[in-house]
């Protein structure tokens, strides 16, 4: 079994075949998905899909490119919203210096809060890091200074310092398509020296299909590909990295029950 621990069930590209995607999925041997909620306006759509199939959860919060737009939410509200039994994560969160679609200073507002709903409810943070390894990683190091909580690094595609900085509070690290991309050695060789207990799979669906299928809309089924290329670059067989992979998950993510699927 393979999960997708984060992919966008509720974007239009995947939404208008729901029913096919998860199908495919399971086929594939994809056994758990985790679809992201991205604004809480868009929070009951996310739990609706999670509650719609038995072997999907979802997550709660704001990404950083809708800080701006989603201001001053209190850690409470989060907490409260991920009280669901399908709420297994809190996120995505995090730092965007590429787009900057929001400003710098809302995103670190934000992404200080999801922490403090990941503390309080030890669900694991998500965190999504695009140009600000350094803020990205000081922040994560200030924060756990007052208190523990648990997260990864969603999509992980930058510097080798940002994996080593969160691995050290312990972090877990999930890889995408990208590291599949032709032009993306260097990725490969950040994660072929990341230890295997730490890693986690997944496809930010609908975005960066692997390879093979680059250049069609991304989707749950195709993280086997991803994990056929990871497995390569770590020398150990699918098998293994999928049983691998899949016990990270439910070793980060405790509130998904644990089961033969």
């Amino acid at each position: 079994m393979l999960v997708d621990s984060h992919c966008h069930l509720d974007f239009p590209e995947l939404l208008e075949d729901l029913d096919g995607v998860v199908a495919r999925a399971r086929a594939a041997g994809v056994g758990v998905m985790q679809t992201i909620c991205t604004r809480l306006s868009r929070f009951e759509a996310v739990l609706g899909i999670a509650r719609r199939y038995d072997d999907i959860y979802c997550s709660v919060g704001v990404h950083p490119h809708d800080a701006a737009a989603e201001p001053g939410i209190a850690p409470d509200r989060i907490v409260a919203l991920a009280g669901d039994p399908k709420v297994i994560g809190i996120g995505e969160t995090g730092l965007d210096y590429y787009y900057e679609n929001s400003p710098r200073a809302a995103q670190q507002e934000s992404f200080r809060t999801h922490i403090a709903a990941a503390r309080e409810t030890g669900l694991p943070l998500i965190v999504h890091s695009r140009d600000a390894d350094a803020d990205t990683a000081a922040i994560l190091e200030d924060e756990m200074r007052a208190g523990a909580f648990t997260g990864l690094i969603h999509c992980f595609s930058t510097g080798r310092e940002l994996a080593e900085r969160a691995m050290r509070i312990g972090f877990y690290i999930s890889v995408a398509g990208i590291v599949t991309f032709k032009n993306a050695e260097g990725l490969r060789d950040t994660v072929r020296d990341l230890p295997l207990d730490r890693l986690l799979v997944e496809t930010d669906a609908p975005y960066l299909a692997p390879a093979p299928r680059r250049g069609k809309p991304n989707e749950p089924a195709f993280v086997v590909h991803t994990a056929e290329c990871i497995a390569r670059l770590k020398g150990v067989s699918d098998a293994a990295f999928a049983a691998a992979t899949t016990e990270n998950f439910f070793r980060l993510f405790k509130k998904p029950p644990r089961d033969d699927r």
